[in-house]
């Protein structure tokens, strides 16, 4: 057990870390849809033909894409904070798998964060690495017989889904002219969002539970 002791890296603090960070995606993500749907609100005020001033039509407008601008620097500040923390976590989860007895894991530390950054790998190889880190952390000794949990497909499929509608709506924003192309592209968005507020639960529920199983194996050799 000495070399564990030596070399197992304790994680409850960076654990705590991407706790808070992925409360602050929650968050923010709580005041987009808030603000998506004040400017849903706008767009369809728009096609109704509410407005009757011209002047206050441009105001409302200039203030809620303001508003927006805000947010959406918030947002984006949150999550490649919340990101780097997150993929250092993961790194970490990997590396004391491997102190706590997991042997032959086909993903390296390194790697099990470097797939999320090449194309096309990027769709499946990090969710086999994460499957991987779940089973080799709630049972080292025999990992490799060991099921993943479901909630990994859940996670995985939120990811997928959630990437591919923010991609979609920048692509669709950046050739929309027509109001009901901006309604498109906020409703999409807001769709978006309230996926990530799951992947956000359910990204926190996998941390939690990695982090548990590595703790308790790591106090119980320890004894």
């Amino acid at each position: 057990m000495s070399d564990t002791e030596n070399n197992y890296k304790d994680s409850s603090s960076l654990t705590s870390w991407v706790r808070y960070m992925l409360y602050a995606q929650i968050a923010v993500i709580i005041i987009s849809l808030w603000s998506n749907f004040l400017e849903y609100q706008l767009l369809s005020d728009y096609q109704n033909g509410v407005y009757i001033s011209q002047e206050e039509a441009v105001a409302d407008g200039e203030a809620s894409d303001q508003r927006q601008q805000v947010i959406a620097l918030f947002y984006l500040v949150v999550f490649i904070v919340s990101g780097f923390v997150i993929l250092r976590w993961i790194y970490r989860a990997n590396y004391n798998a491997r102190q706590l007895g997991a042997r032959d894991m086909e993903f390296t530390p390194g790697w099990s964060i470097g797939y999320y950054f090449i194309p096309i790998l990027t769709l499946w190889k990090p969710f086999q690495a994460m499957n991987e880190i779940w089973k080799a952390s709630h049972n080292p000794s025999d990992w490799s017989t060991q099921k993943a949990g479901s909630i990994l497909g859940l996670w995985w499929f939120l990811w997928i889904v959630t990437n591919a509608l923010g991609q979609a709506t920048f692509r669709i924003s950046m050739r929309a002219e027509e109001l009901q192309e901006l309604i498109n592209v906020n409703i999409i968005t807001q769709i978006s969002d309230a996926l990530s507020i799951l992947l956000a639960l359910v990204t926190l529920s996998i941390v939690n539970s990695i982090y548990q199983a590595q703790y308790a194996t790591y106090k119980s050799a320890s004894q």
